[in-house]
């Protein structure tokens, strides 16, 4: 999917927006600001899934803005502006995700330069993704970071699991085989000893035909344990499902439920970033 010009998002993002590339290695990046661009603002740093790119669903954001939230939205390597269709199937996922990783740190450190400084808190900062993006988004939490909480949809944290599932496991073997060895190290399950406990909000249709929920629910499970046994509340993981939304595969998006699930993310977010209890 190619990228959408600025001029064709909703009005509500659009005035609050611009693009640009951020960091050495001209990382597309479409920026929202709450405000004037000069008190710093909390902000979501969002990653998109496999074959799509930024400008996509951008009902989230005008919900972001609304809500007092600054927007980071990036192309992931090989999508977007930096479209290379080839690399939009699944047996690129592993190398998109690795090469997105070692992206996070230049985007944040882009964040603190001098055109930007000011404009993004980054003692407020929260980071997200759907499918691919949310698969980043899990491993990124597994090494040293300053994000306040984070929120996930339609992805899993173990992709062994999802890639390489047991004789016994019920859903379908992947589509595509990849090399365990590649996987292992961008698999958040694989890493878990080191993930800090945050606040994390996980959306998923339980109908998912991608990224089968029993797989991520697996995940959620360890994940749940893991922060039990640091010593803090395994309820940080808060989980929404729907049985089924209509969605395409039930994968992208949330079909009828999409409203829901946009307003759901945007509560957490304030909760977490702004302190708002409503």
């Amino acid at each position: 999917m190619s990228p959408q010009p600025l001029d064709q998002l909703p009005r509500s993002v659009r005035e609050h927006a611009h693009l640009t590339t951020l960091g050495a290695s001209d990382i597309p990046a479409l920026l929202a600001h709450p405000g004037d661009w000069k008190s710093p603002a909390p902000f979501c740093l969002w990653m998109h899934g496999r074959s799509v790119n930024k400008e996509l669903d951008p009902g989230r954001y005008s919900r972001w803005l609304r809500a007092g939230i600054g927007v980071v939205a990036i192309d992931l390597p090989g999508h977007g502006e930096r479209d290379d269709a080839p690399r939009h199937g699944p047996e690129h996922t592993v190398e998109v995700i690795h090469e997105a990783l070692a992206e996070i740190d230049e985007v944040l450190e882009a964040l603190r330069g001098p055109g930007l400084a000011g404009a993004y808190d980054l003692e407020r900062a929260a980071i997200g993704g759907m499918s691919m993006g949310g698969m980043i988004t899990l491993r990124r939490l597994c090494d040293p970071h300053e994000f306040r909480c984070a929120a996930v949809e339609g992805t899993t944290g173990d992709l062994c699991g999802l890639y390489f599932p047991d004789e016994d496991d019920a859903h379908d073997p992947w589509p595509v085989r990849h090399d365990e060895e590649k996987v292992a190290p961008v698999d958040a399950n694989r890493h878990l000893e080191t993930f800090t406990p945050l606040p994390l909000l996980v959306l998923h249709s339980e109908a998912d035909e991608m990224v089968p929920w029993r797989v991520q629910e697996r995940f959620v499970s360890r994940l749940r344990e893991h922060f039990a046994h640091a010593g803090a509340s395994p309820d940080l993981v808060e989980v929404h499902t729907w049985p089924e939304t209509g969605a395409p595969a039930e994968h992208v998006g949330f079909g009828r439920f999409s409203n829901d699930a946009k307003n759901l993310q945007t509560d957490f977010l304030a909760r977490h970033l702004l302190g708002t209890t409503d």
